[in-house]
């Protein structure tokens, strides 16, 4: 896998743009990655150094049309910690 299939997106929330003070950034990753690739693949990507990276799979919501039900699919959330001196993310600085 590359670098871009194993980051697919940033996630925007509350939670996470208050993290971001404490240079957290937190990320959409592929199910199937470890955190040495994850890690990996957020320097490759954003050219930041990496202190620790946090996962946890999330469960998809139960959805219901009517009486047809389905489910989301489960994916897979990364919150990862930068280095003191390394500089922040570019892509979230105009965010806050």
């Amino acid at each position: 896998m590359n670098a871009y299939e194993i980051v697919k997106k940033p996630i925007i929330t509350e939670k996470s743009m208050d993290q971001m003070a404490d240079r957290k950034y937190t990320f959409e990753v592929a199910a199937d990655a470890n955190k040495i690739e994850i890690k990996k693949a957020v320097e490759e990507i954003f050219g930041v150094k990496v202190e620790k990276v946090t996962t946890m799979r999330m469960l998809g919501k139960i959805k219901r049309m009517g009486v047809n039900s389905g489910k989301r699919p489960d994916w897979k959330k990364a919150i990862v910690k930068l280095t003191e001196n390394s500089k922040t993310i570019e892509f979230f600085d105009g965010l806050m």
